[in-house]
């Protein structure tokens, strides 16, 4: 089952686009305003597809669709009212998959879906973005905006598990038995600390806020 996660300030259409398009393989949650999305991202919702309006109570769209490119790689389709070229210019460049003005036809919409679902993930390699960081763990490609980062196999290992388990605090011992799996008997922990203070430094200021020392418990990359 595809789930959606349905951002739109209007009560009336929100609910009439998961009656017209609710089916066996789709559920909604559907959310008013960007505070309750963000609670059901941060709350541990994983859609497949987001239907994003723009002009929400709190906010722009445009700055939700930004902090889900931060480290989320799901479609986003932009539903709004805006039908200003450099509007859809914007949405499309910040990551939005299909951009639609309002008035619409559900079954249009209903096409679109279904078209966005079947091409998500066809020959696209998942990048996590967190403002000028990128990674793609699968090319084992670091970058801060453009220019690419050099690191070490244990400290991109140890990013890659930060980050895959993101906002979840992992402790020292846990971290070491999954970075040295090379069957060593003993890692000194002076090793962990080494390795995440170069891995701080090579990744610079932009990772501040993100790699978070939790005094007493271990490592955990906040979102």
């Amino acid at each position: 089952m595809k789930n959606i996660l349905v951002v739109e300030d209007d009560q009336g259409l929100r609910e009439g686009i998961a009656l017209a398009l609710g089916r066996e393989d789709f559920s909604f949650i559907l959310c008013e305003t960007m505070e309750e999305a963000r609670g059901a991202l941060f709350g541990g919702a994983e859609p497949d597809l987001m239907l994003l309006d723009l002009n929400l109570p709190d906010g722009s769209g445009y700055d939700l669709l930004k902090e889900v490119r931060e480290g989320r790689d799901f479609p986003v389709i932009i539903l709004t009212a805006n039908d200003l070229e450099l509007d859809e210019v914007r949405g499309l460049e910040l990551g939005a998959e299909d951009y639609i003005t309002k008035p619409f036809s559900l079954m249009v919409l209903r096409a679109r879906i279904d078209r966005t679902l079947k091409n998500a993930g066809r020959g696209r390699k998942q990048v996590c973005r967190f403002g000028e960081l990128s990674f793609c763990f699968e090319d084992m490609l670091v970058k801060r905006g453009e220019k690419e980062i050099s690191l070490s196999k244990t400290e991109l290992k140890l990013l890659q598990i930060l980050v895959e388990n993101k906002n979840i605090v992992l402790g020292r011992e846990r971290l070491i038995d999954r970075i040295w799996t090379d069957g060593a008997e003993y890692v000194d922990e002076n090793a962990l600390s080494v390795t995440v203070n170069r891995l701080r430094t090579k990744l610079g200021e932009t990772a501040e806020g993100h790699l978070q020392t939790v005094y007493g418990k271990g490592y955990v990359w906040k979102v």
